[in-house]
Formats: structure tokens, sequence, C-alpha cells
């Protein structure tokens, strides 16, 4: 049923270590970019603080990343993105080259003449890894983009000037961002060709700090914003007062190049979560000179580096395109979140300092628990660690394990504690460098509080329906990481809690309803819900978050056997499975949720909660399901078109599914460190977790000896 995995680094010969590829050419960054996937196609390094890519929306559930392949026009090219979440945020600090006079507003899609807005054709769009392109129809400019860490790089190529068309300029706009609303900024000259300033915004994070260096390659003379500022709210359109700018603060600006002899503009802008001097430092080490296109190779050979990670063999140019493409949205987030100097915002929102560890944010950890962090294990050994701390530092920042943190903020996005999970895995399977004892104390701490149904949990032995909201996925979900927190417990030989959070893993019995074979809500008084209806989704008022009885009933992914017996053996828990994939019957709802997509049957690909579900047929015994329904879902649910993916992208999760099943194996509970087989796609696999960090050694080390099934 499970098999272990296991991988040593001793010698190329054990694992038989490749010659490096150029993988970077079966990767399209445009998949996932139309339909519900929610990714940007713009220039990111693995992991890294700057993700520069166009906008061509900022509001609406689509454009969530900012970019929707179903526009034409192109607001500018900002420098932090989110890939494929279901909730908008981030775009700072946005650049837009124009010609001629300047206009402030950036206009409408329907009207992009009225504002810099520009029409753009996917046919003269390019993307690649740490690499965009795109021709710019009504100015007739010419943008290149690409990166490091923490530093965007622009090229600008104007056309020739002339009486029509007017001077180059390039638009410095602080107010845009993706579905926030601007606090405070500042946008200052230090000399002819710098300009610091900062962001503070308040969106899905409510207290978003980005602080800029921008330095352009021509002198300039800055034109800033002369509209006028104002905090009055009942102004009629007839006064066009513009309420974007806070008291004594500039969002908008413009710098003009008087002196053109040649048409190419290059700028470098560097951020940074703690101050301008760190955004230029950042800038300083990290691109010292103008080589545009040094930087942009050196972008894609990182990303083959980490690419060529796992080298898969046996198949077709499209299957390495979509199985490449999914590694590189893999490795996308967590963002890095320090600068050079060490320096970070912490989710206690003060700057801090940690020259050991480099510090991360964008933790999508209810999608990412279950095949992302899995994937780092294998390949990113040596970013594991980092990973680690960054959540345990949030714990001694805010008390708690982080639920969803976001650019120095804790959202509270979604439900259950599974930070335990990824700590739990990496510990388990060997990761020793971070302090386990502070881990285990935050792990404890967060599950012993009394807030999101923790008081009513630990009361009933599940959660009331009519107490708390999302009542089932919530206990069900605190039963997994409650396994989590005993398997740690035991591991540090601290037996009391090993008991007690063992018997704890077990409240989803508390709600399984032997009559109906589902997990269903139940009254404090004991009763069950009246009017059950497993088909029902409601986002607002339910029992399930994101889902249905159908789709959460299986989520006992530590305890499986259990699971299998609860729903009367192996024969009736795989009758039980086809009949899941199977039925006919449809979703109901008025407020059903929209990440429910991907469906076979009431199996939902598109959202997280089914992920683990096609592999329990080999735990039953029917290995040769799991082939054929995992290979169905692989076969339809992903493309090497822009609506390539079925849902949203979950900063990875998707993509993970997708990298783990085409190899041949998934972990059903990823913290137990084994895997359920499946029949890979590829004739031959090889995963080389290759690199020269110090921290790998130590790794190699305790993996040697684990024994693959």
């Amino acid at each position: 049923m499970f098999f272990q995995l296991s991988l040593t680094c001793e010698a190329k010969s054990k694992i038989n270590i490749q010659k490096p590829q150029d993988l970077t050419k079966f990767v399209n960054p445009f998949i996932g970019t139309g339909s519900h996937g929610h990714t940007f196609p713009g220039a990111v390094l693995p992991f890294g603080m700057v993700a520069l890519s166009p906008d061509t929306g900022t509001s609406g559930w689509d454009w969530s990343s900012g970019y929707h392949y179903s526009d034409n026009t192109i607001l500018g090219f900002s420098h932090t993105h989110l890939s494929g979440t279901g909730i908008g945020d981030l775009g700072d600090i946005l650049l837009m080259p124009v010609l001629g006079k300047i206009k402030w507003e950036p206009g409408t899609k329907e009207e992009p003449d009225e504002g810099y807005r520009s029409r753009f054709s996917h046919k003269k769009e390019f993307a690649s890894p740490g690499y965009y392109s795109v021709f710019l129809d009504d100015s007739n400019v010419q943008v290149e983009l690409t990166c490091t860490k923490r530093v965007g790089f622009h090229k600008y190529i104007f056309p020739k000037p002339s009486l029509n068309t007017g001077k180059p300029k390039i638009i410095i706009d602080l107010e845009h961002g993706i579905s926030d609303r601007l606090i405070d900024s500042e946008i200052m000259q230090l000399d002819s060709q710098t300009i610091v300033g900062k962001r503070i915004s308040s969106g899905w994070a409510k207290k978003q700090h980005v602080y800029f260096a921008m330095k352009f390659s021509k002198p300039f003379r800055l034109i800033k914003d002369k509209a006028v500022k104002t905090n009055q709210a009942n102004t009629s359109a007839s006064d066009k007062v513009i309420e974007r700018q806070t008291k004594d603060s500039i969002a908008k600006a413009a710098v003009s190049f008087p002196d053109m002899n040649g048409q190419k503009v290059l700028v470098k802008v560097a951020i940074s979560p703690v101050d301008w001097k760190g955004a230029l430092s950042n800038l300083n080490s990290e691109i010292p000179g103008w080589d545009f296109e040094r930087v942009k190779q050196k972008a894609a050979y990182t990303w083959n580096q980490e690419l060529n990670k796992i080298q898969v063999y046996g198949s077709d140019s499209e299957t390495k395109k979509i199985f490449y493409t999914a590694l590189y949205h893999s490795l996308i987030h967590p963002t890095l979140f320090s600068d050079v100097d060490g320096r970070y915002r912490g989710l206690d929102n003060q700057v801090h300092k940690d020259v050991k560890n480099e510090h991360y944010t964008v933790f999508s950890l209810w999608d990412t628990f279950r095949a992302v962090h899995p994937l780092f294990t294998l390949i990113q050994p040596e970013r594991v660690d980092d990973f680690i701390e960054s959540l345990i530092d949030g714990y001694q920042k805010t008390d708690r394990l982080p639920v969803w943190p976001l650019w120095g903020n804790e959202t509270g996005t979604m439900i259950g504690y599974h930070a335990v999970s990824v700590i739990a895995e990496a510990y388990l399977k060997g990761f020793k460098g971070f302090d386990i004892e502070k881990a285990y104390e935050a792990m404890k701490i967060t599950a012993e509080r009394e807030d999101l149904g923790l008081k009513e949990y630990k009361k009933f032995g599940y959660i009331p329906s009519d107490k708390v909201n999302w009542s089932v996925s919530r206990t069900l979900e605190y039963s997994y990481d409650d396994w989590c927190i005993a398997q740690i417990a035991k591991s540090l030989n601290k037996i009391n809690d090993y008991e007690y959070f063992l018997k704890r893993s077990q409240s989803y019995k508390n709600l399984f309803d032997s009559k109906t074979g589902f997990m269903r809500g139940k009254n404090s008084n004991g009763s069950w819900v009246s009017n059950f209806d497993p088909l029902l989704s409601d986002h607002e008022k339910s029992d399930y978050i994101e889902g249905n009885a159908w789709q959460y009933s299986w989520f006992v992914p530590h305890q499986a056997e259990e699971l299998i017996e609860l729903m009367g053996g192996n024969e009736k828990f795989m009758d039980r499975l086809d009949s899941f994939f199977e039925t006919e019957e449809k979703i109901v709802g008025k407020n059903k949720s929209a990440d429910i997509t991907g469906l076979i049957g009431q199996y939902a690909h598109g959202n997280e909660p089914s992920h683990h579900i096609a592999y329990l047929y080999s735990l039953a015994g029917k290995k040769d399901a799991t082939n054929q329904r995992v290979a169905q879902i692989l076969k339809s649910f992903y493309k090497n078109t822009p609506e390539g993916l079925i849902g949203n992208e979950d900063c990875g999760q998707l993509s993970a599914w997708y990298v783990l099943s085409a190899m041949g194996f998934y972990p059903v509970n990823p913290a137990s460190g084994k895997y359920v087989k499946t029949k890979p796609i590829f004739q031959k696999v090889v995963i080389n977790p290759t690199t020269s960090s110090p921290k790998l050694t130590e790794w190699k080390e305790t993996n040697k000896e684990k024994v693959s099934n």
C-alpha cells in the first residue's frame, strides 16, 4: 500500500545524476493565466521577492494575480504578484512607459485612450522563466523584463522621437494595487538617476509595507502629480477632486528624458519590506551594473538549476511542457522576505534581523501542506529549514503558528493549523536545522487555543454545527493536525502529550454517520443536523468550507485504514469511491464556492480537499482503480494552454499534485513520510536534489539508509 521514498546524495552513482539540460524551453508561463488559474506570466526567480509582471486588471476574482489572458490592454508593470490565489493583493510599484502628454489615470479597458493604459497583442508577447516581453501598441514601445531575487530589471525601447509622439516618459503609480487601498506613499529623488520611496497599503494584507529604490540608465526630470490632495468623502464629480493621496504624500509621478540620443531606457527597481535604504542595498548588491542580457541569462540559468532537479524521459514535448510548467509554478512561493543584510518585517509588523536564515512569507498552508511541501522535501532540502524557521518565527511574533501569512501580515485565511503538518513532515524526514523544542511548543500552544472552534472541539470531541461555521471541515482538519503533533510528541518522548493528541486525532469518528455514510454536522446536544444534503455547498453558512459532504468525508489522511473500516470495509469502501466518481448528481447551493471545479462526479480536482481521494483506492486494495483515476485527472485537467489549469493554482498546489502524480507517487498523509504509488506517465524519472548548500550535508547524513519499497 504505502512505500517510503528515500534519496541519498553521497555518490553520483546512487542517484544517477544526469547532465543538466535546457529545460526552460519546456516552461510556458501563460498556462493558468486564462480561465480560473490566476497565474501571472512575468519575470520571477524561484521563491523570489520580486515578481515583475504585467497587470491588465486590478479587481475581480479572475484578476487575483493582476493578469488575465482574455484582456488586450495593459496597465503597466508592477513588482509583486501572487500565483494562483483565490484572493487578490499586491501589484506594488507600477511603472508604465508612455509618449507625449502625461495622463495620470490608467483609463479603462473599454476606453484605454483616456489614460496611460495601452493595447497589446498576444502575438507580440513572450514569456519564459525569468523573462517577459511585450510590444505596447499605443506607444510603440518594446518592453522587456527580467529580475534577480529582489530587483526587477526593465528595458524600454522607445520609438524615435518626433513632433507627433512627444518625449518618452515613465509613469510611476503607487496608487495602483490589486484589490487593495493605498494608506501612505512617498516618492523622493536622491540624485539625477535615482528615486526611492514607499507604498503602504491595506487589502488582504491589512498593513503591507513595500519600500523601493529605482535607478534609471539616463538622467531624468521628475514630474510629480499636481492632483489636489484631500480627504473629503462626498465631493461631487464635477469638482474632480482626487482622493488617491494621503496628506503630504505623493502617489504618482513621472520621469521625463529630455536627452534621448538613443531610444533605450533601462530601469532597475529593488524592493524591501523594511525601508528604502534596504531596497537600495538590495539593488546595489544584486544588479550593480547595466547588463540586461547578463541578468536575463543568469535568471534562465537559475531556473534551469531548479528544473533539472527532476529529469523525465520517454514522453512527447507537449507532456514535458505541462510537467515542467507545473514544476515551475510549484517553485514560485513561498516568497523571500528578507533583505541582503538579513532584515525582515515580522508578523508583529516590527523589523527584525536574522543573518543565519532567509525569511519567507506567502504560505498558503491549507493548500500547500498536501503536495507542495512534500515536494520541497525531495527537491529543496537546502530551503526546508528556512521555511520552517519562518513559520516558527511567526509563532514567536504572534503566539500562534501562521495560518496564511502574507507580506508581514497574518490573513487568517482558511482553516486548520497546517503549519504543524509542514513542520512534522520535515522533522520526521530528518530535517534538523531548526529548534524542534521551540517548534513543538508552537504546535502545542496553537492547538490548545480557545478560538476558531478549538474551545468547542476540546469540550465536545467535535465542533458543534450550532456553535461554529464549517464545523465538519474544521473537526476533520484539526484531527489530522493533532495526529501530526502526536508523532512529534512521541519522537521527543513526551508520552502524555502523545496519548492526548493521538486521542484528539480520532475526533473525526464523532462526526461519522454510519446510516448515511458521510461525515456530517452534529449539534452541541449530540443530535445530527436536520435536512442533511450531502450535495449542498454553501460557503457562507455550512458545515463544510469550499466543499460538501461528498468531498470532505474522505479527509482522514492519517488513519485511512480506520476510515475504510468505518465505511464498511474494503469492498463497500471501493463501491462508495466508485459512486463518488461516477454519480451524475450535481452540487447544489446558492452560495457554492467558485473553487469547486474540475468535476468527475463529485470529485473536484480544482479544489484541494479532493486531491488525495483517487489514491484511496490503493489503500483498499484496488491499485488499478487508482491508476485509472489518476491518469484520467492528469489527462483531463492539465493542458498546454492559458486555460490549462482547472482551478486556482493556489501557490503551487495544483501543479505540485501534477508533478508528484506524473512521477508515480503521492503523499496521502504528508507527515507520515510515506507515498502511495500510481503508474508514472514517464519511462524514467531522475530526481537530483543537488546543491552546494551546507545544510544539505546534514540532510544527506540523516537520510542514508531509509528503505524504499
